[in-house]
């Protein structure tokens, strides 16, 4: 009998947990997916109908109404810049006497392609690889220190590394930019930010300057040097040159402008002459005005000319110095205020004139204050000496 007890209330135990279990079922636990064994959502098991539930009542569920499937979001304009611009992009490779180097290039016609020149000036050969394909060799055409500007050539790219245009005006402060290329060696990688400054002045290697820099806060760092500078409607606003080493968000690229000088004469015969007037210019300041009685306080002194170079005898460097605040301050030297038309107040504005609007060989009119007088002299520019 004991036996027999014990029996039945084991059965009736069991039917008890199988009852709340179900109950469970038919009430309806939290609606999650199940997930299966390779990891996908697996397909909810369905509810019971009302009719189906105890009583034929069902409980109240908090169930949201089903909003409409929302598609893809839209792509940001630097994915879709991206996306159009990366297959004209490449890295590249060289052999110097030095050792191996690396940087960005990217397409400027079907066959040629535009990096720095601190990248292929000392190079012996150079190899490019496109985003798709594997690595092709390229021909050094042509490079120019007073740019940083380099061309190379390859003979079979692929059909849709197409040519990036530049832009046909400066663009304007503020405006959106994305640096493409391949910092620290990873390939395809694209920074964003915008034109934070326009003629700006990079000191070249040898003693000269490079006008009409652009300067950014996208980010630009080893391996981005010959890359374009991308504005959102795809043109190339400047050449990557550099990022300001301890600096935070400040780099430089050669302007379009600049480029759309160069390039094409590198590519027809390797080299490219940039106009020189030979000075030692300093910018006028407050200082210096007041040392020379200026009734400016703006513009280029002439601090001295270079024996044999176009300003000698044409332009008057400086005669003597007086001392400001214990300093001494070159005086009798020209101002340079004006050259064919264009206002020339500082070092900058005189880089960029003799940049992008004259040739070696022109003759321009030189504006200048001279001994507290206006004068207006005529000279004849040369080509830069070689360094």
């Amino acid at each position: 009998m004991d036996e027999e007890a014990s029996r039945r209330r084991l059965i009736a135990a069991l039917g008890t947990g199988l009852a709340g279990g179900l109950a469970g079922c038919s009430l309806g636990a939290p609606e999650r997916e199940e997930t299966d064994r390779a990891g996908e959502r697996g397909t909810p098991e369905p509810r019971a109908s009302d009719s189906e539930l105890p009583n034929g009542t069902p409980p109240e569920l908090d169930i949201e109404t089903p909003r409409e499937t929302e598609g893809p979001p839209a792509d940001s304009p630097y994915t879709r810049v991206y996306r159009e611009v990366i297959d004209s992009v490449t890295a590249i490779r060289v052999e110097t006497t030095s050792g191996p180097g690396s940087g960005t290039a990217w397409m400027y016609d079907d066959h040629h392609l535009v990096t720095n020149e601190h990248i292929v000036g000392e190079a012996r050969s150079a190899t490019v690889r496109f985003r798709n394909d594997g690595w092709r060799e390229a021909d050094i055409v042509g490079s120019d220190v007073y740019s940083d500007l380099g061309v190379v050539r390859v003979a079979n790219p692929p059909d849709d590394a197409t040519p990036l245009s530049l832009v046909d005006t400066e663009a304007p402060v503020g405006t959106e930019v994305l640096a493409v290329g391949n910092p620290f060696g990873l390939s395809g990688s694209v920074t964003a930010g915008i034109v934070s400054g326009n003629d700006r002045s990079l000191d070249a290697p040898n003693g000269f300057s490079i006008p009409d820099a652009v300067q950014t806060d996208a980010a630009a760092n080893p391996g981005n040097s010959g890359g374009p500078l991308v504005t959102l409607d795809n043109e190339v606003a400047g050449v990557i040159n550099s990022g300001v080493r301890g600096g935070d968000n400040v780099g430089f690229a050669i302007s379009a402008g600049l480029t759309e000088r160069v390039i094409p004469a590198l590519i027809q015969r390797g080299e490219y002459d940039h106009s020189y007037v030979g000075i030692a210019p300093v910018d006028v300041g407050p200082d210096l005005a007041r040392a020379n009685n200026l009734p400016v306080t703006w513009g280029v002194y002439v601090d001295g000319t270079r024996s044999g170079t176009p300003a000698d005898d044409v332009l008057r460097g400086s005669t003597g110095s007086t001392a400001i605040d214990g300093q001494e301050i070159p005086t009798g030297g020209d101002v340079i205020v004006n050259m064919d038309g264009t206002v020339i107040q500082t070092r900058q504005d005189l880089g960029t004139f003799l940049a992008l609007d004259t040739s070696p060989g022109d003759t321009v009119t030189v504006t200048v204050i001279r001994n507290g007088a206006t004068e207006r002299v005529r000279l004849t520019l040369a080509s830069r000496p070689e360094q």
